[in-house]
C-alpha cells in the first residue's frame, strides 16, 4: 500500500472518529431531553443506599450514553452540597457499569457476513431520524428524530473507522509494528492517552473492538487498550474538579484513584493467570468463540462490575483517603455567598439543571420570607437585634438574583431541553424578580421601624394584632404558593388565590380600623403613616407571593 492510502486510511479513521463523537453528543442531549423528568426523579434519590447510588449511576448513564456527562453532574451536585461524597462516590460506580451499554451496542452493530450486516442496518436509522426531525411538528417527535439520527450515525462512524482498518489490517508493515506492541503497561498506556485526547471511552473502546474483528490486533491487545480507557476518561471528571470546589476535586480524584484501583487489580491478576498460562482474551474466547467483538465487550462490562463489587465496601476508606489528601480549605477562604444548588458543570445536563434552579428559586423564597419575618418583628417591637442579619439576608438575595439570572442565561442556550423545560426557564426571570422585590418590601418596612424608633413612637397594642393576624394570613399564602410552584399544584394554587383576596379584604379592614383610631386619639397621624405604608408593602407582598404559584399554569 503506498502512502496516499496510508493518508486515506489516517483520514477515514479520524473522519470515523468525528462521525461517531458527533453521533454520541445527538443521542445524549436527545436522550435528555426525552427523558429529562425521569432523570430529575432519579437523581433526586441520589441521598439512598450505596448500592441505589451505584444503580442511579448506571442507570442514569445508560439513558444519556455519557458517562462524562453523569460524572460531571455529580461533581456539581457534590459541589453545591447536594450529595455527599459517599454518594457521588456510588454514582460514579454506576456510571463506569451504565458507560458499557455503548460497547455492547457496537458489538451488536458488528454482526452480518455474507447477509446485510446489522451495522448498515442501524446505519439506516440516520435517515429515518434526519426525515423525522426534518419534517415532525411535535416537539417529541423531532426529539426522536434526534435520538434515532444519533444512534444510526453511531454506525456510520463505526463503519468508517472498521473501513480504515481493515486497510491498514492489509498492510504487512502496521500488523507486525502492532504484534510487537503487548507490554500490557503500554498498552494501558495508549489506551489512557488517546481517550485523554478525545475525552470519550466510547470511541476508544470503539476503535478497539473494530482493530480486534478486523485482526489487526489481538483480543487480549484489545481488552489492555479498553482498560486504559476507563483512566483516560477521567480526564473529563478531573477538568471539571479543577475549577470548582473542595468536595468537587475530591470527587474527581475519587474517579481517578477508583478507574486506576481497577485497572492495577486486573493487571495483578492478570500477572497470576500468567503463572497458569491464561489469559483474559483466552478466557473470553473459550466463553464467547468466533465473537471477538462480543469477546472484548463482555470483558469491558466484566471489568467495570467486578471492580464496582470490589471497591463498593471499600468506599469509606476511599473517601477517607481523598479528604487525607485534599483537605478542606481555610473558612476564610470561602465566598461569603453562593449559589448552593447549582453549578456551573449542572450545564453538562440541561434536564437535571432545570431541576436544580427550582430548588434555587425555593431557597430563595425562604431567605425571603425569613426577612419578611424580620422586619415585621422591628417594626413592631422596635427591637433592632437582627438588624444585621436582616442585611446579609438581603445581600444574599441580590447576589442569588443576579448569579442564578447569568447561570439561567447559560442553561437557556444549551441543547437537550425539552418544550416544558425552556417554557419553565423563561419564566423563571419574573419569578426570581418577584422574590427579589419582596425583600426590598421588607426592606422598606425595616425603614419604617426606623423611622419610629427616630422618633420614639409606636403602634398601638391593636395595630401591632392586625400586623401579627396579616403576618399569619402571609405565611398561610407563602405555604400554598410554594406547594403550587414545587408541586404544580393548581389545587394548592387556588387555595393561595382565596388566601390572597383574604389579605387584600384585610388591609382594606386595617385601614378602616387605623381611621377609626385616629378619630379616638389613640394613633398620631405620623405612627398612622407608618402603620399605612407597612399595610400595602405587605399587600405587594403578597402579589409578588402570587405571582410566583401563578407562573405554573404556563407549563
Amino acid at each position: 500500500m503506498d502512502l496516499t492510502a496510508i493518508i486515506t486510511s489516517l483520514l477515514t479513521l479520524l473522519a470515523g472518529i468525528g462521525v461517531f463523537l458527533i453521533a454520541c453528543q445527538m443521542m445524549s442531549s436527545n436522550l435528555e431531553a426525552a427523558s429529562s423528568e425521569r432523570l430529575k426523579i432519579l437523581f433526586s434519590k441520589a441521598s439512598g443506599s450505596k448500592l441505589l447510588g451505584v444503580g442511579i449511576g448506571a442507570l442514569g448513564t445508560a439513558a444519556i450514553q455519557s458517562s462524562g456527562a453523569t460524572t460531571v453532574m455529580t461533581i456539581g451536585f457534590v459541589n453545591a452540597g447536594i450529595i455527599s461524597l459517599t454518594q457521588a462516590a456510588t454514582i460514579i460506580y454506576g456510571a463506569n457499569i451504565g458507560t458499557t451499554v455503548t460497547a455492547q451496542i457496537v458489538a451488536l452493530g458488528m454482526f452480518g457476513g455474507n447477509s446485510v450486516s446489522t451495522s448498515v442496518i442501524f446505519s439506516a436509522f440516520a435517515g429515518l431520524g434526519a426525515f423525522l426531525g426534518i419534517f415532525a411538528k411535535r416537539n417529541s417527535v423531532k426529539t426522536l428524530g434526534g435520538i434515532l439520527a444519533g444512534f444510526g450515525l453511531l454506525f456510520v462512524g463505526l463503519e468508517l473507522m472498521s473501513g480504515s482498518m481493515e486497510d491498514f489490517a492489509a498492510l504487512d508493515g502496521v500488523k507486525t509494528f502492532l504484534a510487537g506492541i503487548r507490554n500490557p503497561l503500554l498498552l494501558v498506556l495508549l489506551g489512557a492517552v488517546f481517550t485523554a485526547i478525545i475525552q470519550s471511552s466510547s470511541v476508544m473502546t470503539s476503535i478497539a473492538l473494530a482493530m480486534v474483528v478486523t485482526g489487526l490486533i489481538g483480543i487480549d491487545q484489545g481488552i489492555y487498550l479498553t482498560m486504559g480507557s476507563n483512566i483516560g476518561s477521567c480526564v473529563v471528571a478531573v477538568i471539571a474538579g479543577v475549577t470548582s470546589g473542595t468536595n468537587a476535586k475530591r470527587t474527581a480524584l475519587i474517579h481517578l484513584l477508583f478507574n486506576c484501583s481497577g485497572v492495577l487489580i486486573f493487571l495483578l491478576a492478570a500477572w497470576g493467570l500468567g503463572w497458569f498460562d491464561l489469559s483474559y482474551g483466552g478466557l473470553f474466547e473459550r466463553i464467547f468463540p468466533s465473537a471477538p467483538q462480543v469477546q472484548l465487550a463482555m470483558f469491558h462490562t466484566f471489568f467495570n462490575t467486578v471492580t464496582v463489587a470490589i471497591m463498593l465496601p471499600l468506599t469509606g476508606m476511599l473517601v477517607a483517603l481523598v479528604q487525607r489528601m485534599i483537605p478542606e480549605r481555610p473558612a476564610a477562604s470561602q465566598a461569603e455567598f453562593s449559589l448552593q444548588f447549582v453549578d456551573e458543570n449542572m450545564l453538562r445536563t440541561p434536564p437535571i439543571a432545570v431541576s436544580q434552579v427550582k430548588r434555587e428559586i425555593l431557597r430563595m423564597a425562604s431567605i425571603a420570607l425569613d426577612n419578611v419575618d424580620r422586619s415585621i418583628e422591628m417594626a413592631t417591637r422596635l427591637d433592632f437585634a437582627q438588624q444585621s442579619l436582616f442585611a446579609r439576608k438581603e445581600e444574599e438575595l441580590n447576589f442569588i438574583n443576579r448569579e442564578l439570572i447569568g447561570f439561567i442565561v447559560r442553561l437557556s442556550g444549551r441543547s437537550g431541553l425539552g418544550e416544558k423545560d425552556r417554557t419553565y426557564l423563561s419564566g423563571t426571570y419574573r419569578n426570581i424578580r418577584d422574590l427579589e422585590r419582596i425583600g426590598d418590601y421588607a426592606e422598606n418596612i425595616v425603614e419604617y421601624a426606623t423611622i419610629l424608633a427616630d422618633s420614639h413612637q409606636q403602634f398601638s397594642d391593636d395595630a401591632k394584632y392586625e400586623i401579627s393576624q396579616l403576618k399569619t394570613l402571609l405565611h398561610q399564602l407563602y405555604d400554598y404558593a410554594i406547594e403550587a410552584y414545587r408541586n404544580e399544584s393548581l389545587d394548592a394554587l387556588e387555595k393561595a388565590n382565596v388566601v390572597e383576596e383574604e389579605i387584600d379584604d384585610y388591609t382594606k379592614r386595617m385601614e378602616e380600623g387605623h381611621i377609626s383610631r385616629m378619630e379616638k386619639g389613640i394613633c398620631t397621624p405620623s405612627v398612622g403613616a407608618q402603620y399605612l405604608e407597612l399595610s400595602s408593602n405587605a399587600e405587594r407582598i403578597a402579589d409578588h407571593m402570587i405571582n410566583l404559584a401563578k407562573s405554573i399554569r404556563s407549563l
